[in-house]
């Protein structure tokens, strides 16, 4: 688990792949990989009751085509998904809110907890339950100023954050004290995946992997 997250901490940018499955999928992780990035989030999507083996299949997917990407599961709020993602080969958790539950599952199966927190009550109750990173959410409403203010009494958290970060502000982010960022729509655009044009989502990848080195 310790080397996940320091995987985590010196990698920085978590393409969050919501929705994007099959030769899609793996069409755009190969785009994104081009352009540098090691680590992909598949949610579980709540409206879907196919969604355990949708991204149980896209895990399986990455894994066995990208050997060197750390591969983990997002929107993970039972401790069904967290036995899913372990099964799948999946190495972290990430989940829109604090429960308890998931987070003690996901340290029990060998994974790497990551619960999203907005409060500082939040942020330290995941923390004590044993979550390793804390998903600020959504961190671009919030604000840069916010995890400022929240490090000052909360320093010894590792924090990551998510929603609402964008080329023009992640090393902003980064510089504010977040260790990692989750990417959706700027890496996961489905206008340019509709299009065809990967090419442009290695060109954004290599925006970001370059943000990510220089800070």
């Amino acid at each position: 688990m310790n080397e996940v997250v320091k995987f985590i901490e010196d990698n920085k940018v978590l393409v969050i792949c919501r929705g994007c499955y099959g030769d899609t999928l793996l069409k755009t992780i190969t785009a994104l990989h081009e352009g540098g990035v090691r680590m992909a989030e598949v949610t579980f999507d709540q409206a879907d009751p196919d969604a355990i083996e949708k991204t149980s299949g896209a895990i399986k997917l990455i894994k066995k085509n990208f050997p060197d990407m750390k591969v983990g599961s997002g929107t993970v709020t039972c401790v069904e998904h967290v036995i899913a993602t372990k099964e799948a080969g999946g190495e972290f958790c990430l989940s829109p809110n604090v429960n308890v539950d998931v987070i003690k599952a996901t340290k029990a199966a060998g994974l790497v907890s990551i619960p999203g927190a907005l409060t500082p009550s939040e942020i330290l109750t995941a923390h004590d339950a044993g979550a390793d990173l804390v998903k600020i959410f959504p961190a671009g409403w919030l604000g840069l100023k916010y995890l400022k203010d929240i490090k000052g009494p909360i320093n010894h958290v590792k924090f990551l954050a998510a929603a609402g970060v964008n080329e023009e502000n992640f090393a902003e982010f980064l510089q504010a004290g977040y260790c990692s960022a989750g990417i959706s729509g700027r890496l996961l655009d489905k206008k340019v995946i509709a299009e065809g044009n990967f090419e442009e989502l290695t060109r954004r990848a290599k925006v970001f992997t370059k943000i990510a080195q220089e800070n």
